[in-house]
């Protein structure tokens, strides 16, 4: 048993996530780029159309469970992977959802939206910057009428939740151990947090001497890093593990305009990936983390010393937007 999966054991966990995901080769974009790219494809975890939040999942709603919550209340934007997850979750274990939602109610709903009206969530759309507000309000309505909610921040971001990439770690090693590579990255999108922040639990329990790198998709690189360190320092504390700050690194260099707005190099990526490899990327997050990967390849960041692995966190339902 390794050292995550004895330190987690202390965790209840359900089977959420169809696990492990698939690992392997990039050809087609390796001998393009000259580098030996690898990807982790968690766009493939098998639940409620697939992701990287269906292994937060995994801890969250058995967290829930345990406290013997009968509610769920998320937030998000109206295309928000998360809550579609969450959605499904609260559909299969016999929970109520309530969505807050930044974004005007459309007309006919679209993409990962569609999903929480077929699942039957309650949704309520308010400004981003009432989001807030608004999830407060809801849950001590919902508590004041007896009911146990469970409340989770944008991207199921907490502690517990961020405990499904560390236990995600672990299996990214037993990848590298099989394939036999000397990987040196790993790429991904960052924006809310809690992945980036269990795969640098999951480093600093292990001592992987490589480097992770988070692609940040909206959140300025000072902050996001703060966000990264708070959140994993938190998790670590829970197991009795320290966290390195100097284990963070964030790139904010392909934000663009913002968040939901992709760049050129966002859109070029997405195609690239779709038309040499036939994975399907999103213009909000795994396009502009691929972005990142292409050209750490193109400006020798990433070299053909050093393989590097793409962790696809899922969301290409957003190309149905």
């Amino acid at each position: 048993m390794s050292d995550i999966s004895r330190l987690l054991q202390q965790f209840p966990r359900e089977k959420v996530s169809l696990l492990p995901t698939p690992f392997h080769r990039l050809d087609r974009l390796s001998e393009m780029t000259g580098c030996e790219l690898w990807i982790k494809r968690d766009d493939l975890t098998g639940f409620g159309l697939s992701g990287n939040k269906t292994r937060k999942f995994d801890f969250l709603i058995a967290d829930a469970m345990k406290q013997g919550c009968d509610t769920l209340i998320g937030i998000g934007a109206n295309q928000s992977n998360f809550c579609r997850i969450l959605s499904a979750v609260g559909t299969r274990f016999g929970l109520d959802v309530h969505l807050i939602l930044s974004g005007e109610k459309p007309d006919k709903p679209t993409g990962n939206l569609l999903i929480d009206n077929l699942l039957e969530a309650t949704i309520y759309h308010v400004p981003r910057t009432e989001r807030d507000k608004k999830a407060n309000m809801v849950y001590e309505e919902l508590t004041s009428k007896g009911r146990r909610v469970y409340f989770m921040p944008p991207g199921g971001s907490t502690p517990v939740g961020s405990l499904g990439y560390t236990a995600g770690f672990d299996e990214i090693l037993k990848d590298i151990k099989q394939s036999g590579i000397n990987f040196r990255h790993i790429i991904h999108a960052s924006s809310s947090a809690g992945t980036q922040a269990g795969l640098v639990l999951g480093q600093a329990i292990t001592g992987w001497d490589g480097r992770i790198t988070g692609i940040s998709v909206d959140v300025p690189e000072k902050e996001l890093s703060k966000n990264v360190y708070q959140l994993a320092s938190e998790a670590g504390a829970m197991m009795g593990v320290s966290v390195n700050p100097d284990l963070v690194h964030i790139d904010g260099k392909y934000i663009g305009e913002g968040y939901g707005i992709p760049t050129k190099a966002c859109l070029a990526s997405i195609k690239s990936f779709a038309f040499n490899e036939g994975i399907f990327l999103d213009n909000v997050y795994t396009g502009k983390g691929a972005s990142g990967l292409l050209d750490y390849c193109d400006k020798k960041i990433i070299t053909p010393e050093e393989p590097a692995i793409f962790i696809h966190t899922g969301g290409f339902i957003q190309l149905f937007e």
